[in-house]
């Protein structure tokens, strides 16, 4: 039987259209994984430093006493590398709120907001559906007289 007292972990997701990213952070050892696999083996490539960001911006030494575990799902590639990072910053905002002290969670909500503000707010926008009388949502068929 596994111990009742639990480590201290807490949940957050990060969105971008329709790709969701869930992290899962706790006391740990500073490992970040994504969907089971590091960060440093993230694909595509190019956008392996913009899922960094947030340990870029804050430094190592914030993430090293805590493990985040990431499962993202739905959107394309870019979308889901932007929920991941707002995961990621939301989920060390989050723990440092609940466990450690509300001024260190401070001083990393405006290094955050200051750098990027999407690192902790998601984005609104969302695809704008179809009408009929056109091929896509605003262009219109072309129109004939004879």
């Amino acid at each position: 039987m596994a111990s009742t007292k639990s480590l201290p972990a807490v949940q957050v997701f990060g969105r971008k259209k329709n790709a969701v990213a869930v992290a899962h952070c706790k006391q740990g050892r500073g490992i970040i994984k994504i969907n089971g696999s590091p960060l440093n083996v993230l694909e595509p490539k190019s956008l392996r430093l913009k899922a960094a960001e947030p340990i870029l911006i804050l430094g190592r030494e914030r993430f090293a006493g805590v493990d985040i575990r990431v499962r993202v799902r739905g959107g394309g590639f870019t979308s889901q590398v932007y929920a991941i990072r707002q995961a990621i910053a939301k989920s060390l905002v989050a723990y440092y709120q609940k466990y450690v002290d509300e001024a260190s969670k401070k001083e990393i909500k405006a290094i955050l907001l200051d750098y990027d503000r999407t690192l902790l707010v998601a984005d609104p926008r969302r695809c704008e559906p179809k009408k009929f009388g056109g091929p896509s949502a605003r262009a219109r068929y072309q129109k004939s007289y004879r």
